[in-house]
């Protein structure tokens, strides 16, 4: 994703890391807000990262394709072996640097470099190099995968994820419209995007609800869950709406709105792309009207038209707001200071978040945390 020229040169601080999952990618999608070390030269500066990342998109298949990727600041690939199973690694061949996305192929379920013939597969392993008296014992770097509801997720943390994204239903019910699939790009942290489920006042504002929502919010380890519910005028009638947000680690939120005209199932995936940019995709899963499914077609047209517009109105505050550390809270805002204590896990504890830049180190002094 690129920057608007339009943005201020610096917007957010580098980005701290992070420990958790992330969710899409590509034909993926994403779950962490952290930008794991870079493993080729570039201009990139992210720090080493704890946190899973994960990065998806709806229904990937790209058999026989290579496809580029380029997130946690970081050139990646994915391709399927023979037996459709997908994979992520990084994009540059250990021989000599070629790009493996960039004229590579699929052979066999191995991925071919373009320069030189050598082929790595699926766990990255070079299963072949031509005119070599042996193959060599080398592998590239990867990320580990998981695939299910129609999105393929990537944890770009230490080790093996401690904990798993659950599938979405609605992604695979017959009861649910295709999803309306949406993907834009801001510079901001992805912390800062998922804080907006909580950010009360700006329903108001952003999303046309006469006051901010009631909300009840709930910890269980690595997930949270913020319970509410809100009135929104729709043609011109006052409109009641419950929802219901959980969020897997920092990168996956998945609300389900239940309201008396629709119920949508958003599936909200952030990821970073690099230490200034981030990525949001969301799917809008429409349950269909048991007794009139033909008005789908108008619900997704006035959805893309509010929902949507809504989100761009959003993209554009955060390309040019700063991020204040101890912003000043009123009362009802009190889930934002909430969100920022439980978001603190999935940052490292050595320190390496500077408190005057992203991390809000006044609630969780012996951790760094991210506002």
């Amino acid at each position: 994703m690129t920057v608007r020229e339009s943005a201020p040169p610096v917007s957010i601080p580098p980005c701290p890391p992070v420990t958790g999952t992330i969710g899409p990618v590509v034909g993926l999608t994403s779950t962490s807000p952290t930008c794991p070390e870079t493993r080729e030269p570039t201009s990139i500066r992210c720090r080493p990262s704890r946190t899973a990342g994960t990065r998806c998109s709806a229904a990937p298949s790209w058999p026989g394709k290579v496809v580029n990727l380029h997130y946690f600041g970081r050139a990646l690939i994915a391709f399927r072996g023979t037996d459709g199973q997908a994979a992520v690694r990084d994009a540059h061949c250990p021989h000599y640097g070629a790009h493996l996305g960039v004229g590579g192929k699929v052979v066999d379920g191995t991925v071919e470099c373009p320069f030189h013939g050598w082929r790595f597969d699926v766990e990255g392993r070079c299963v072949e190099a031509p005119f070599a008296v042996r193959t060599p014992k080398l592998s590239i770097g990867g990320l580990p995968v998981r695939e299910h509801s129609g999105l393929v997720f990537v944890y770009a943390g230490p080790g093996e994820p401690a904990w798993e994204v659950p599938e979405i239903p609605e992604a695979t019910s017959r009861q649910f419209a295709a999803p309306i699939d949406d993907t834009c790009a801001a510079r901001v942290h992805i912390q800062e995007m998922r804080e907006n489920i909580v950010d009360e006042s700006h329903f108001h504002f952003i999303h046309g609800q006469a006051e901010p929502p009631v909300q009840d919010w709930r910890v269980d380890g690595p997930f949270a869950e913020v319970r509410g519910r809100f009135r929104r005028r729709v043609f011109g009638w006052d409109i009641d709406n419950t929802f219901d947000a959980f969020m897997y680690g920092p990168g996956v939120m998945v609300v389900r709105t239940h309201g008396p005209v629709m119920s949508v199932t958003a599936v909200a995936l952030s990821t970073p792309v690099d230490d200034r940019t981030s990525e949001l995709r969301m799917l809008y899963h429409i349950r269909k009207p048991a007794r009139a499914p033909f008005l789908i077609p108008l619900f997704k047209l006035v959805f893309r038209r509010e929902a949507l517009g809504e989100v761009r109105e959003e993209v554009e505050i955060w390309d040019h707001k700063i991020h204040r550390a101890r912003p000043v809270l009123l009362p009802h805002e009190k889930g934002i200071k909430a969100l920022r204590r439980w978001y603190a896990q999935f940052y490292p504890p050595d320190g390496l978040a500077q408190p005057d830049t992203l991390p809000h180190a006044a609630d969780v002094p012996s951790r760094a945390e991210v506002g």
